[in-house]
This record gives C-alpha cells, structure tokens and sequence, in this order.
C-alpha cells in the first residue's frame, strides 16, 4: 500500500494595489500567494471571502527590471547550451524589489495572514554553515542579497533547464536501475537536483564539502521569509531523485549515493500544509506583521494543480509557458514505463502526474519570428487548410522524449511552406506530443484546464480540444501557480477547504468544447507522428543514456 499524502494548503491570488480590502467596516483576512518561475517572480494577494476584490497581481521580470544581471531569459548565459543556471542573488534582488512596489502601490500588506510560495522546480541552493545565523539576524537596512550572497557555497544554481548531468544520470540508473523510477517517481533525469548535487560534488569536491545544508529554491525561499530554514514539501521534493514516494522520506541508500554526506544536508521533507514558522522581521519594512504564518512552499506545477483547480482526479492541466507540462492528480501510484513521466506530491494529498516538453513557447517563439509575424499574427494564422504536417519541434533541447543535441526536423518541405501551414504543424505537432507521451496515466480526462502565458491563445486551446476530444477550460487567473500558493496559504493557515476556494477562485471563465468531426483527423495524424518521433536518429523510443 501507498502512503497517503496529508492534505496541503493552496494559494490563490488577486494583488490589491491602491485599494485596501475592507469588509463590513474591517480589514479581512488576505493571503498572499509568491511564485518564482524562470523569467521572474510574481505575487497574488487574495481575499477569500470576496474574491473580486483586488485589481490584479504585481511582478519582477528578471530582465527588464534586472538587467544588471545580463540573464533576459532568466538564467546565465552560456555558450554550452545544455549548461543553464541562475543567480541567486538576482532571484533575493527581484524580492525585495518585488516587495517595495506594493508596499509603495498601497497594497495592504498589514492585513494578510497567511503567505505560502512556488518555485521553478529541481533548482538547487548550496549553502555554508552560516545560513541559519545570517537568516535569524536580517538586518532591514541592508538588502536580502548583500547579507545571503555570501552564504552561497555554490555561487549559481542550476536550474530545471540545465542538461548536462548525463553521465550522472547514468551512474545513477546503473547503481540503482528500475528502482530509482519506482520508488522516487522518475529515472534518472538531467534536470533533476539529485543528479545535479552529484555533479557538484564530483567537480567541486572543495565547494561541496564547504556546504552545510543543499536547498530547493522553494525550500530556499521559504527559509528567507521565515528567518530560518524550512523544510521541503513532498510536491517539490519528489522533483530530486532522492525522495521515496512509498515512504515519504530521503532514500538514505540512493542519497549517499549521490554524493558524501548527502542525507545529513537535507531539509526534512513534509506534507505541503506544515506551517514552516513565522514570518521574519526583515519584512516589517514592506509593511508585513512579523510573525504572519508562512506555509511550506512547493514547486511552481504541484501549485499550479491547486491554482487551476485541479486538486482532484479527473481534470488536466496544460500550462503553456517557457515549457509545456500536461499534468494531473492521480488516482493511483504507478509510474512510466518509458521513464519520461513523473510522480510528485500533490499538495492536496495522494500524488500527481507530469510530463514536460522543453519545446514550449522557446518553440512557438523561434517560429514566430523565423516567419516575421506578429503574437496578434501569430495567432490569426493558425485557422487554415488542413494540410497534416508534422514536425520534430526540438529547438531547444527537449525533455520528452530526451533530446540532448537540438535541431528542429521536417515531415515536409518547411522552407517553401507558407507562415500558415509552419505556425498550424508546429502547435499540432506540440500538443500531439503532449497526447502521446500521456497516454501512460490511462485516464480519459473530462476536462483539460490550460493555464500560462500561451494560453490566450484560441487557436492553441482549439487544437488541444480537438487532439484530446475535451473540454479545454480557462480561469480568470493566468498566475496559477502564485494563485494556487495563495489558496494554499488560505488553507493551511485559515482552514479553508479547498473546494470552497475552487468554486470562488478557479470557475472557468472560457470552455472550448471539442469537435468530434475532428477526431478520426487527429488519430491519423497521432500514429504518423509516432512514427516520425521513432524514427529519429538516436531517440527511437528508448532514454539516451
């Protein structure tokens, strides 16, 4: 039998700027939900008992408001393109920065009483003995990046778009083969923390003996509201390689595997409602109340399961942001046999699946500007003669099915095809991936909920009603993820049950229901592109390993 995962807090959020929530003639109780993804970090504060209060969330873009930093797509740039990392002190800089503009916008930062977060998941913090001390001693005149920077043992942390811990990865599977997929919910994967510490700890054996403790940026993050470190919840956790999904503890045998003394650098991993502690000082200056509850934070897609709605079985999710994902909750534990699924934690209880697609808007991105079209354009093209065009979208380097070495590849004359035909192959082409690479979870889902930047779009959300013959359903929110750490906050902290804040927070706002005419089309062209997927030098159907 499967251990059940406890029930969790979720976040949800609308960001009040000038306008303070009152109600009945006194402030209500608000959460503040904070999400940290690749490209910045953004905020939703939210009022559960009137949901429409508030006039919208506050941002940080990494390279438009940090361009000291030289990363515009989040992350350091560098000429191996499966080497991707970001700076921490860019991420501590965007919070403050963050953080001073609602205070300064008049947001009623005073009135909220619980806070909880997401984080770009397997991104990993390395620091010295001194972290706990500095945390509990934050000066408020100074800012979180002069006092932290220097805890780092390893200046840059890795991040879940970093590809080059091959060899690790197949140490690993050699030591551990089959067991590492069944009990911590996925193979080996390059981008996951646990490979990453081993290549740490092999290529910086100095560095890695000078770090203490090894946190997730959610984990991380939580630490620095609290003024002391927090533990990491089962969501994030289960996104390392080193958790056991049929325990719920750090594998002590695959961990020391790893690397040296890894097991003791750990956080204690819990239930995703622990109350990690109080909030700190520090941000009294913000016009937070030291002390405010903070929840446990989670990774960015277990918290955009909760801000979409989708806490139970029975809905999908397709985020369309720099990736693509396509996750669920599970109704039962099982795993992927080709190994490019994954199982986490879902914060509501049980677990959850997800597969993720590099090639996500890196992809839509690169064709829409090899074509010279407009995002306006962009979109209006995509309704044209239905050619069945296909092609390998592997701009950048993907992670299902692993792809290493990238390179787009064409089941057609690309060059002489007209923008129409390119932009309609490439999105049929994703979401047709996304349809072949979930058939492992053998569930026929009622309903797709599609969240982030991509998913304005109307023509996507068409063509993923029409591959998966559902229901394609949007919500007001496009911040899922800050949204879901808000409702996990209201939660956790305020006892408020989840279904309630679903029905206020995540009705559908939009619903594109499928066209059936369109069906025996899209299992045509399914088979087709399996075929052009398994013929693919050196990816045929098997992990390069």
């Amino acid at each position: 039998m499967r251990p059940s995962l406890p029930p969790t807090s979720r976040a949800s959020g609308r960001c009040a700027r000038s306008t303070t929530l009152i109600r009945g003639g006194r402030h209500m109780a608000l959460y503040l939900g904070i999400d940290l993804s690749t490209q910045g970090v953004k905020a939703e504060l939210i009022d559960p008992e009137n949901p429409a209060a508030g006039s919208g969330g506050f941002a940080v873009g990494f390279g438009a408001d940090l361009p000291q930093y030289g990363a515009p797509e989040g992350f350091v740039p560098d000429p191996d393109p499966l080497v991707r990392a970001a700076d921490p002190a860019m991420w501590l800089d965007a919070f403050d920065l963050l953080f001073a503009r609602m205070r300064d916008a008049g947001a009623p930062l005073g009135e909220v009483a619980g806070i909880s977060g997401s984080a770009q998941q397997h991104a990993t913090v390395c620091l010295r003995e001194c972290f706990p001390r500095v945390l509990g001693n934050l000066d408020p005149g100074k800012t979180l990046a002069e006092q932290l920077v220097p805890c780092l043992s390893r200046r840059f942390s890795p991040i879940w778009m970093d590809r080059s811990t091959a060899r690790e990865c197949r140490e690993l599977e050699a030591r551990f083969g089959d067991r590492l997929r069944r009990e911590t919910g996925s193979p080996a994967v390059e981008r996951f923390a646990g490979p990453q510490i081993r290549k740490f700890a092999k290529e910086a054996p100095e560095a890695y003996r000078d770090t203490a403790a090894i946190h997730l940026a959610s984990s991380f993050f939580c630490s620095v509201l609290c003024g002391a470190p927090s533990p990491v919840d089962y969501g994030d956790g289960a996104g390392m390689n080193l958790l056991n999904l049929r325990t719920l503890v750090w594998d002590g045998e695959i961990a020391a595997f790893t690397a040296l003394g890894l097991p003791g650098r750990l956080p204690r991993a819990v239930p995703s409602a622990t109350i990690a502690g109080g909030l700190s000082g520090y941000f009294e200056k913000y016009g937070f109340r030291a002390g405010t509850p903070v929840a446990v934070w989670s990774g960015d897609n277990p918290g955009s399961l909760i801000g979409v709605g989708a806490g139970e079985p029975g809905i999908a999710v397709v985020s369309l942001g720099t990736s693509d994902t396509f996750f669920a909750a599970m109704r039962s534990f099982h795993t992927d046999p080709d190994g490019y699924g994954h199982v986490f934690g879902d914060p509501a209880g049980g677990f959850m699946s997800l597969i993720c697609f590099s090639n996500g808007s890196l992809a839509r991105e690169a064709v829409r500007k090899e074509c010279g079209l407009s995002y306006e354009a962009f979109d209006r093209v995509t309704p044209v003669p239905e050619s069945e065009h296909l092609l390998l979208p592997y701009f950048v380097p993907e992670s299902t099915p692993l792809v290493l070495e990238p390179g787009a590849e064409y089941g057609f004359d690309w060059a002489s095809a007209p923008a129409e035909e390119r932009v309609r192959a490439l999105l049929e082409s994703q979401i047709l991936s996304m349809r072949l690479h979930s058939a492992w979870q053998n569930e026929a889902f009622r309903r797709i909920r599609v969240t982030g930047g991509a998913s304005k779009s109307a023509a996507l959300r068409r063509i993923i009603a029409d591959v998966f013959q559902s229901e394609v359903e949007t919500i007001a929110v496009s911040n899922s993820a800050g949204l879901g750490a808000a409702l996990r906050a209201a939660n956790a902290i305020g006892g408020i049950p989840f279904d309630m804040l679903y029905g206020r927070f995540c009705a559908p706002v939009s619903v594109t229901r499928p066209d059936p005419a369109r069906k025996a089309r899209y299992d045509r062209m399914l088979e087709a592109y399996r075929q052009l997927e398994a013929g693919r030098s050196g990816t045929a159907a098997a992990r390069l390993r």
